[in-house]
């Protein structure tokens, strides 16, 4: 059963009216849905008041009229599911069968849920004809409900229902009339009215897809009903359950104030918040109370403070970040008017002249990724199941929808006809010709396998080979071929830049022992629409149990998105009126929306010449052995020494591959950056004056020795690597005593007394002393000295990790690496290093000596823009730590986490590294895609990355994956050492081994 975009619903009648054609009730239909996932469409069905009449009537179900289910004799898993009905006493077993009937009885069986609906409360049986009916039960006053039920028409309620009152109520009226005249114009079309009638079961405004669908599945059926849905999507209003905040402020009692303003902005499910209004408010829902009477009465809330809402209402800023892209002047125009102005039938054009245009790869692509952001992992689908047990291969849509849509999509192909925006392509009979391969077709693009070009496309080759066996040639327009036709539709045959077709001919060889290897505990998404769900890495403190996700309160990326940042982020957004090249950096609020905005310079978008050629500002190309940027007319290149070629063979030998040819002594000075150098050769190449470093390194200093904090304050160290150099790069935080903690904030902090508190703030409390940040660990309480592969000697292996830096080995620092592969490592030969497993193809980070079994990334970055993001920061410096910890959220498994550090070129370099001590093959390669995502959103300057601040100074990035092979698919065993090293990647494993 789907009631939404790409999924058809069997059993439908033809009268047009959009609630009829179901035999499903609204606030049943509630109840079959999880409220986790169609929280969307619950308050489209019925609005929040439908959900506390199941509150209040959720036990009435429970005296079901067990006659209906002789209906269902014949289908003996549908009889006994509906017997229950009427003998169980629990309300959570009740709804836990309610939601799960429509798996035992199809909604087909229209007799049985017509019936069932004449049972539930509130349904006439003799107002069948009333598009109102199911609106009633949104009357605030009894007396109007009563009304509504008994009602044929509009005309019968008016006298007792007030308009000026009954808004809620009106307003549903007003949108199941719309529904019933513009899908009526569908006549015996089934799924154009299907289609249709999705687009009226929304309470937000519909999705591009939704509408999308109707275009494509009504436009040679009827203009009118194209014309009427165009007249309902322009108009109808976006809702939030943040909306309902300023309802908090008619509670009489201040506590029920702050519990309500709280509940709205934790609380994961709609039935969770009306609960928690219940209980911590001591009152239940009537209408005469205000702050009830505001949450079940006001459909079109106020509008908040003009502070609270900086952008028009009808803006994406996620989508504006993709129209720089576009490569057509028509199609950055329309991409423009579609994100400034949202609502707009714009996209009309837009998919009929871009969508198909393959110069315009980059615009459509970042475009999928801001609609469908790519997630590792696909499973439990029903029809496409040969996309299951992939968990380290990355979708763009794995869900029951689309699963539900490539169903659909077989049974419209099946009538000889495959209708694309453009052209209609006539087939024979798909279910004798290639059945498998175009099953394989219709759940590519529904599913969406991720590749590095434009939306989701088949291989070009596929595509000729199907339609050339299955073509209906006798049909084809003059001059149709099928390699005119897949030229237009798939005109590559690059596997990483298209759909490979027998990829998914046969199920994946995993078993379900193997995927549960790699988990995916945000795919699909368990928090609300206005939540973002992280992975939890903090695991579970005293004992307690917790789930592997947190739901964080998030805002919309400007009103009219739908892509979130979490509560506190910054992010950069493009100006509305401003030429490219113009920002501004935002604060996500508590309101849930994006606040204090202010403007950034704006960047100068001229092009960088390069030995005679012309490079656009933003792209990336090869200078002799680096890939170089170009940032509003400079080149911007690594700072690495680039070798001779083979045949000069006496300078090979004479490099040392640092900086400016620097001799490979270990001579460590600490620099103002926060940074170690191994030399004051390596600081001065990279432009410190003698001033601006000290000799030792900058972990052995003690920040706190001067006493840079006020008499009231603790001083505590904090060491860090600065990117920002506009300002102080202070080493030390000062801690007041604070009275109380967030209990959900911030790190968890180990104690010198080896003791876990839940953050820096807790420790600071108890008056403890830090240790180090994470989980506590039993081989960390005696001091044993590594070499971090920043060059960073650490206390403790604890001590490197809670500064995320990975180990390159054993003791203190003594030698320092190459920046090159291809350099003499005369200095890391005194080195003695934890060699991977046999099985492992290790990588060896730059200035390192040791190869580590992690996938790495190489980023370029620009120093002006985080010298931007400080200044407008009050002058707080954007540190490597800040770098991480954004990208650590882009990490969706919990089997890998993020480390890095900046090389001694002032590279960017981040690890993806695995967290199990013993990692599987499989754990490993889902590292390898995890980095591989990141990489490619940087180097696509990806809207749901670059908008992150200070993630949006990226500017590109090269990588090397890794991966562990073994034929019995457990790797070999590790060498102690390394499993010593592996096994204290202490943010991630804990939650692994207590969930």
């Amino acid at each position: 059963m789907s009631l939404v975009h790409g999924g058809g619903r069997a059993g439908g009648g033809d009268n047009g009216d959009p609630w009829s054609a179901s035999p499903l009730p609204c606030f049943l239909w509630l109840l079959v849905h999880d409220a986790r996932q169609e929280s969307t469409k619950m308050r489209a069905c019925c609005g929040i008041i439908a959900l506390l009449v199941l509150l209040v009537n959720l036990k009435a179900l429970a005296a079901q009229d067990p006659s209906c289910c002789h209906q269902a004799a014949e289908f003996t898993p549908c009889k006994e599911a509906c017997d229950q009905l009427a003998t169980i006493k629990s309300e959570s077993r009740l709804k836990h069968l309610l939601q799960r009937l429509p798996g035992y009885c199809p909604e087909s069986m229209n007799e049985l849920w017509t019936c069932i609906n004449s049972t539930l409360p509130g349904v006439s049986r003799k107002s069948e004809g009333w598009v109102g009916l199911g609106c009633c039960e949104l009357a605030i006053s009894a007396e109007c409900r009563r009304e509504c039920r008994q009602a044929s028409s509009e005309n019968d309620i008016i006298k007792v229902c007030k308009k000026v009152t009954e808004n809620s109520l009106y307003s549903c009226i007003t949108k199941n009339e719309m529904g019933s005249t513009c899908c009526s114009y569908a006549g015996r079309h089934t799924t154009c009215r299907e289609y249709c009638q999705a687009i009226f079961r929304t309470d937000s405004t519909p999705t591009m897809s939704q509408i999308n669908a109707v275009k494509e599945y009504c436009q040679s059926h009827s203009a009118q009903l194209l014309t009427c849905v165009s007249n309902f999507t322009k108009s109808y209003p976006i809702r939030s359950p943040l909306d309902s905040l300023h309802c908090c402020d008619r509670a009489e009692a201040t506590h029920c104030q702050v519990a309500c303003r709280r509940i709205l902005r934790t609380m994961n499910t709609e039935h969770e918040i009306m609960e928690g209004l219940i209980e911590e408010c001591g009152s239940q829902p009537l209408p005469q109370d205000p702050m009830w009477q505001c949450f079940l009465g006001s459909a079109h809330p106020p509008s908040p403070p003009k502070v609270e809402t900086p952008h028009p209402s009808k803006m994406d800023c996620a989508k504006l970040h993709c129209c720089s892209k576009a490569n057509t002047s028509l199609c950055r125009d329309m991409c423009q008017e579609i994100s400034t102005n949202w609502g707009s039938q714009t996209w009309q054009d837009f998919d009929q002249l871009c969508e198909y245009n393959p110069v315009e790869a980059e615009l459509l692509n970042c475009l999928a990724d801001v609609r469908e952001p790519c997630q590792l992992g696909c499973r439990d689908l029903t029809y496409c199941t040969n996309f299951n047990n992939r968990p380290t291969e990355l979708f763009r849509s794995c869900n029951v929808q689309s699963d539900q849509g490539a169903l659909n999509d077989i049974k419209l192909w099946s009538n000889g006809t495959i209708k694309m925006p453009f052209m209609n392509i006539p087939v024979l009979d798909i279910r004798k010709c290639l059945p498998d391969m175009w099953k394989a077709v219709a759940c590519s693009l529904q599913i969406k396998p991720c590749h590095k070009s434009r939306g989701s496309v088949i291989c070009k080759s596929d595509c000729v080979d199907i339609l050339t066996q299955c073509g209906d040639k006798r049909r084809f327009h003059e001059g149709q071929t099928p390699e005119r036709i897949c030229e237009l539709l798939s005109p590559m045959d690059d596997p990483e830049r298209c759909i490979p077709l027998r990829r998914y001919l046969t199920p994946s060889t995993l078993g379900n022992n193997d995927i549960e290897e790699v988990i995916h505990p945000c795919n699909p998404n368990p928090c609300p629409s206005n939540h973002v769900c992280q992975v939890n890495r903090k695991g579970c403190l005293d004992g307690l149990s917790c789930q592997p996700y947190v739901c964080v309160a998030g805002c919309k990326l400007c009103e009219a998105s739908d892509f979130l940042v979490q509560l506190d982020a910054r992010v950069q957004v493009p100006t509305r009126a401003g030429p490219a090249g113009c920002y501004e950096v935002c604060s996500c609020g508590p309101s849930g929306r994006l606040e204090n905005c202010v403007e950034t310079p704006c960047v100068d978008i001229k092009p960088c010449m390069v030995g005679g050629q012309r490079r656009s500002h933003g792209s990336t190309f090869r200078v002799d052995c680096h890939n170089c940027s170009c940032y509003a007319g400079d080149t911007i290149c690594p700072r690495r020494e680039c070798l001779s070629p083979e045949g000069s063979r006496v300078d090979r030998r004479h490099s040392t591959g640092l900086p400016c040819g620097c001799p490979d002594r270990f001579v460590p000075v600490c620099a103002t950056n926060g940074r170690t150098y191994p030399s004051a050769c390596v600081a001065r190449c990279l432009g410190f004056k003698d001033h601006q470093f000290v000799f030792g390194m900058c972990g052995f200093s003690n920040p706190c020795s001067t006493k840079p904090c006020q008499r009231n304050q603790r001083c505590v160290p904090k060491y860090r690597v600065c990117l920002s150099d506009s300002s102080d790069c202070p080493q030390h935080q000062c801690l007041g005593r604070p009275g109380t903690c967030d209990k959900n904030g911030g790190e968890l902090a180990c104690d010198s007394d080896g003791v876990v508190h839940p953050s820096l703030c807790h420790l600071q409390q108890a008056g403890k002393r830090l240790a180090y940040l994470g989980h506590c660990q039993e081989v960390c309480r005696k001091p044993r000295q590594v070499c971090g592969h920043n060059g960073e000697t650490y206390n403790t292996v604890c001590d490197a990790f809670s500064n995320r830096v990975t180990v390159d080995y054993e003791g203190p620092c003594h030698a320092v690496g190459a920046l090159t592969d291809g350099a003499p490592d005369s200095a890391c030969s005194i080195v003695s290093c934890l060699l991977p497993s046999p099985g492992c193809r290790a990588v060896t980070p730059p200035g390192a000596c040791c190869p580590i079994c992690a996938s790495m990334l190489q980023i370029l970055w620009n120093k002006d823009g985080m010298n931007t993001f400080s200044k407008l920061n009050k002058n707080r410096p954007v540190t490597v730590q800040d770098v991480l910890q954004v990208l650590r959220l882009h990490v969706s498994v919990p089997q890998c986490d993020v480390f890095g550090y900046l090389s001694i070129d002032h590279m960017l370099v981040v690890l993806v590294v695995p967290a199990d001590r013993q990692p599987t093959p499989l754990q490993m390669e889902a590292c390898s895609k995890e980095a591989e995502k990141i990489d490619s959103l940087i180097n696509q300057a990806s809207p749901t990355l670059i908008s992150h601040v200070p993630l949006s100074a990226l500017m590109s990035s090269e990588i090397k994956t890794t991966s562990v092979h073994s034929s019995g698919g457990r790797p070999p065993s590790l060498q102690p050492g390394l499993s010593f090293l592996l096994g204290l990647l202490i943010s991630a494993a804990p939650v692994l081994h207590q969930l």
